[in-house]
Parts: structure tokens; sequence; C-alpha cells
């Protein structure tokens, strides 16, 4: 699958208006993907797997862009409970439905924070911010898990898509026309709907007419998470912490990060002084 790198007046349309080009590029697209998508959706990532696995019984935390809600079903047989959040109605229908139970979801944007700061113990965004088009927005989002975590024990872990794919990985990355040398960030990623069969619906001979929808994606380079959370952290008046060291402001621990099947991530601990 060939990524659609912007071109110079598509970054334009980007930069004058974010959230209409998110509007357009990836909210009417996911709700007209809903079912399809959901479909593909089905099987845990590992590391995010753990991370639920390891939370004290009794935690409650977010999902910010739960999408299908593929991840609300692991929550240790209801020792812990995950509200799950998305801007898609079609998704969300999914969702509520996650696992074969009735699951707690509401539809909001994952810039905003529609509850109590600190009204979770945990958190976890997963494919969700690299949907935002601007470093700002991206930014914004960040600090919104991290206000929405206790602030003594909060733990958040967030999955972007990366630059760097893995030799399994079926997304070819373009070269930036804007930077030489560098594989393009901002970029269209196609996802074909069949909407028929035969001759009706489709073409001669009874192939599926696809139906082409690009969603949009920043693509994560080395290092520009750990960067975002810095920032967020720094807007929020947080001292990013590289282990554990003794705690004499509010502060955010970086627990771990890595690269992980074309993905990049980092989980967070925010503590407090004792």
């Amino acid at each position: 699958m060939a990524l659609i790198p912007h071109n110079t007046s598509q970054l334009e349309a980007l930069r004058q208006d974010p959230a209409l080009h998110e509007s357009t590029y990836v909210h009417a697209v996911y709700d007209s993907i809903a079912d399809h998508f959901s479909q593909t959706r089905y099987k845990p990532w590992p590391i995010i797997a753990a991370f639920l696995a390891s939370l004290p019984p009794g935690s409650m935390g977010l999902d910010s862009g739960c999408g299908n809600g593929k991840y609300l079903p692991l929550d240790q047989d209801g020792k812990i409970m995950l509200v799950g959040m998305d801007r898609s109605l079609g998704l969300l229908a999914h969702a509520q439905r996650a696992g074969g139970k009735g699951r707690e979801v509401l539809r909001g944007d994952a810039l905003g924070v529609f509850w109590r700061h600190d009204a979770f113990d945990f958190a976890i965004s997963i494919a969700t911010i690299h949907h935002l088009s601007t470093p700002e927005r991206r930014r914004q989002a960040v600090e919104a898990l991290l206000r929405s975590v206790s602030v003594s024990h909060g733990r958040v872990l967030i999955y972007v898509w990366a630059t760097e794919q893995d030799e399994l990985s079926k997304r070819t990355i373009p070269e930036d026309p804007e930077r030489k040398g560098k594989k393009a960030q901002d970029v269209f990623v196609p996802w074909q709907k069949a909407i028929g069969k035969g001759k009706e619906k489709g073409k001669e001979g009874g192939d599926q007419k696809q139906e082409v929808h690009q969603r949009y994606y920043h693509m994560f380079e080395k290092g520009e998470l750990r960067g975002l959370v810095m920032q967020a952290a720094k807007s929020l008046e947080l001292q990013v912490l590289e282990d554990a060291e003794d705690v004499k402001v509010p502060s955010v621990q970086i627990v771990q990060e890595g690269w992980e099947r074309s993905n990049w991530y980092v989980e967070l601990l925010l503590r407090a002084p004792a």
C-alpha cells in the first residue's frame, strides 16, 4: 500500500483550518467505513494487553479514541473498568457491545477533558493522536490524557504510527517532496471499501466495485513522541523524570518507550511529592 503525501495546496489548507481538515479526512471517513473497519480490528497488541493486565484491581481508565472498542474487554474479567471515547458514532456502536457485553462509551474528542481532572487511574491512546494534523493539536491531546489521570499514580500508554516501518508492513511511505532524503510525515492512507457485487453494483464479470477513502495520518519520526510528551509536561508545569528518582514537584516519569511493529509507544507515570 503506497501512502500519498500531501501536496503544497493540501498542506496550506491543513495549516489554515486543521479542524476542518480532520473533519473531512478523519471523522467523516471513519463514520463511512465503520462497519468494514471494525471487521479488521480485533487482535490486541501485546504491550497494550500486558499494560492492562498489570493494573491493580479496582482501577478505572479511559480509552481515548477507542474505535470499535477492541481493548474494552481486556478488563481482567471485570476487575478493572474502561470507559471508551471516540468521535465516530459508527465505531462507538461496535464499542458499545465489544466482547459481547454492554460497555461504557461516550462520544468525545481526544483534545478535550469532559470530566473532572484526575478522574481516572489510567488512560490509553492507541493509534489516535497521529490523526491530529498540527503539532499544537497533538500536544493538546497528550495534555488531555495527563489531565485525565491521577496526579499521584496515573498511568498513560500512547501508540502512534511510525515512519520506520518493519519488513511485514504493507505500507510504503514515499519521500517528502519538501524535505529531500526524508520520508513524508503528513500522508493520506487509502482505505478500500467494497460497495457491491455483480453486474448491477460492480464491474462486469462480477468483480467488486471499490470505494476509496483517504484517511489523514501524521507519521511520527524517532524521538518525536518523546518530544511531544516533554512539551505537554512543560505546558502543565510537570517535571519529566527518566527513572524512579525522588519526587520534589509534580512530575511525569517515562516508564518505557520504544518501537513495536511500525509504531512508536511511550508509557508514562504521574507522580506527586510524598
